[in-house]
């Protein structure tokens, strides 16, 4: 390539970025599905089956190096770019959830309704790489452990399970984390009702605390629409009134 002087032109060097994307291209020659972002950060999306593969060799390949799990989060997308807030009420005037309205929305897809996300993290390269790995069973959704390749991945899938009920098989040690003991259901789940099904109390006549089913009353919660506020029309108040129709300073 020349400029117009008929010289070289510099051919602009690739950014972390590109290389790092470069280098994951030709370590898995099959390729993986990269996913669109705006954070500045790369996101693939693996197969449930090929996630214990593609971990082991993005931690152990010299130009990847990806030696952290620096977490694990789950995701649910009921009804994600398909419907709008589910109030009582009124679900579709006024209150976007980045909804079309005007093209008509597919079906929900089997098997894209939970996933669970991986953030990794390379010291050697101080680079950083996600991985979306979707369950293949809405009803019962399971990925395999990467507890054995990244030790601390272990407390991160235990958060996943017990908010959103994903199980990671090979797990050494599946258990609730932040919920209490004999509490039903995964409270981050989209189907998962706002005030929850049963609350705790404190029972002076047994001398312990006891469960009950939940007494809070049902609410809409939808933004608040902000109005003008005459209280500080300056009509109303002190302030001065400049000739050009603002409120002086």
């Amino acid at each position: 390539m020349t400029d117009d002087a008929g010289s070289p032109a510099a051919v602009a060097a690739p950014t972390r970025l590109e290389t790092l994307s470069g280098a994951i291209a030709q370590v898995f020659p099959q390729g993986l599905v990269a996913v669109a972002g705006h954070t500045g950060e790369l996101t693939y999306e693996v197969p449930a089956d090929r996630l214990l593969e593609v971990a082991a060799v993005l931690r152990d390949h010299a130009a990847l190096k990806f030696e952290m799990c620096m977490d694990v989060c789950g995701v649910d997308y009921l009804e994600h770019g398909r419907a709008e807030w589910k109030t009582d009420d009124a679900t579709s005037s006024g209150f976007s959830r980045g909804v079309a309205r005007s093209v008509a929305q597919p079906a929900a897809v089997p098997g894209r309704r939970f996933a669970a996300v991986y953030h990794l993290l390379s010291i050697a390269h101080n680079q950083r790489v996600r991985l979306r790995v979707f369950c293949a069973d809405d009803t019962q959704p399971m990925v395999d452990s990467v507890a054995g390749i990244w030790a601390a991945a272990d407390w991160f899938e235990r958060e996943a399970f017990d908010l959103f009920g994903i199980l990671f098989k090979g797990h050494p040690d599946l258990r609730r984390l932040l919920t209490d003991y004999g509490f039903i259901g995964h409270p981050f789940r989209k189907d998962f009702p706002l005030s929850g099904n049963v609350e705790v109390r404190y029972d002076p006549e047994k001398g312990r605390v006891v469960y009950q089913p939940v007494s809070i009353d049902p609410r809409v919660l939808v933004p608040k629409v902000i109005r003008h506020d005459n209280r500080y029309d300056p009509a109303l108040t002190n302030a001065p009134v400049a000739t050009t129709g603002k409120p002086g300073g």
